[in-house]
């Protein structure tokens, strides 16, 4: 056992050396394209933690004053990127949906994007709702296989822009995926995705659970 023990010991280097050399070979394939992409994304990662740690809007100062370390994610990952265009619904049916602390609430079933993962395709609803002002904006909200094991078990979210262009390719990138506030503080209450937004694949992308 001892030997064995030694010979482990000496072998950790080598296989250290052989990891970063695979991780700086992986560096090495990515085209300038995806080089610029990672980038952007490290910055957008960075410019929100930032907000959600100073930030008095935040979640973790607002309403009651939460302990912050810094958000959780999953590396960034280029094959999560997807671009189709939006389906609306002939019919756009207002559904009532729950939050976290069971108050109903009212929404449209506006439309989905088809994508495809692994030679599967998979579908995201699109949700219009209003303001407390009256203004309408678009959301994606969903579950996923690792739904309440690497990420927050309620469900995750991705915010969703509406162009009027009917021919217009709408980027759906689960690396932007993100926890609602009720994540982080349960003064909070946020919008429960349905059974029908679940998607049945692990989407290794995004933020991770932030509470053990």
């Amino acid at each position: 056992m001892k030997n064995n023990f030694n010979l482990f010991r000496i072998l950790i280097p080598f296989i250290i050396s052989i990891l970063l050399l695979l991780l700086w070979s992986c560096k090495e394939n990515l085209s300038p394209e995806q080089t610029a992409y990672i980038k952007r994304i490290e910055d957008h990662r960075n410019e929100y933690n930032e907000w959600m740690k100073a930030s008095a809007s935040s979640p973790f100062n607002l309403k009651s004053k939460v302990e912050f370390h810094d958000l959780n994610y999953f590396d960034i990952d280029p094959n999560f990127v997807f671009k189709n265009k939006l389906i609306q619904y002939d019919k756009k049916d207002t559904i009532t949906i729950y939050g976290t602390k069971g108050e109903p609430r009212k929404t449209v079933r506006f439309g989905f994007v088809n994508f495809t993962y692994e030679k599967i395709k998979y579908k995201v609803n699109i949700y219009e709702s209003s303001s407390k002002v009256g203004e309408k904006y678009y959301s994606i909200w969903f579950t996923d296989l690792t739904t309440n094991i690497e990420t927050y078990g309620v469900g995750r979210y991705i915010d969703f822009e509406l162009n009027n262009e009917p021919n217009y390719e709408y980027v759906i990138d689960f690396n932007l995926a993100y926890n609602p506030y009720c994540a982080y503080n349960s003064n909070f209450s946020c919008a429960i995705p349905t059974k029908e937004d679940f998607i049945n694949i692990a989407i290794t992308a995004g933020e991770k659970k932030f509470h053990d």
